[in-house]
């Protein structure tokens, strides 16, 4: 009777370690994928000119989509080295004449582009259309190019900008909800922005962001080729469609979509 109840001892705690074993295996989480970083060519914009404003519009909720955009995990601007040395270049000329850069967004990954075609291909969102894109029909967004599948952004030599007047004004907090103004709007209505007057607001899905649309005149019109002057004098090219949107040239990843998420640690030691 010894011997068999010892041998019933015995199976039962083998019985109960394979029952642990299994439940610990069901328990335990995936090996987590650690997130893509950048190349040693991509720099945080911060590193190599601190004098720069920086608005990370996609981080917010105040854009097109109405809420932050998926891969921007820091308000941080990250641009290849070449993009981001031509950029202090062109600031320091700003700066001589009282002005300064500010960026709204730099390098976006692909995953962000996702998240704005799946918002595109949802027609019945459009939470934030009073503001950027009052007069064009969200089922036109993709065949009048304003969303599309893939972005230069992601080559990561691409920024959107604008100028601001020094002493800058700061930029109040959008309240998600509010009552929205159009971005062809004049200047004192539209979201106060310590930009100068550019004509439209940035983002605005509108003909009038066309950069040499020929509605805009005057201050607008100077203001746009201040921008465009100092950024051409440093290797940029500018979109015509975006007065905002320009690409260091020659991109040193010209064919590359990069999906690192926008955030310090992607960058952090180069």
């Amino acid at each position: 009777m010894t011997g068999l109840a010892s041998a019933f001892r015995s199976l039962a705690v083998t019985g109960a370690a394979a029952l642990l074993a299994c439940a610990g295996a069901v328990a335990s989480p995936a090996a987590a994928v650690p997130e893509p970083k950048a190349p040693p060519e991509f720099v945080a914009l911060d590193s190599v000119d601190r004098t720069i404003l920086q608005e990370m519009r996609y981080t917010t909720a105040h854009n097109f989509v109405g809420e932050p955009i998926d891969g921007y995990r820091q308000p941080l601007c990250v641009l290849t080295r070449p993009a981001a040395e031509a950029l202090r270049r062109a600031q320091t000329r700003l700066l001589a004449r009282g002005y300064a850069l500010k960026v709204y967004d730099c390098y976006r990954p692909q995953r962000a582009v996702d998240h704005f075609v799946r918002w595109a291909e949802d027609l019945a969102d459009e939470r934030m259309k009073a503001e950027f894109y009052p007069l064009v029909a969200k089922e036109r967004l993709f065949a009048d190019g304003y969303i599309a599948e893939k972005s230069g952004h992601s080559r990561g030599s691409t920024v959107d900008l604008t100028v601001v007047r020094l002493p800058a004004a700061r930029t109040r907090a959008y309240v998600p909800g509010e009552e929205l103004t159009s971005c062809t709007a004049p200047y004192e209505e539209r979201f106060p922005d310590s930009s100068v007057d550019m004509g439209t607001g940035y983002d605005c899905f509108d003909t009038l962001s066309h950069t040499e649309d020929p509605r805009i005149t005057g201050a607008q019109r100077a203001n746009r080729q201040l921008l465009k002057g100092v950024l051409e004098a440093e290797g940029f090219v500018n979109l015509p469609e975006e007065w905002w949107h320009f690409t260091f040239k020659p991109e040193p990843f010209p064919s590359t979509y990069f999906d690192f998420p926008v955030a310090r640690r992607s960058v952090a030691g180069h």
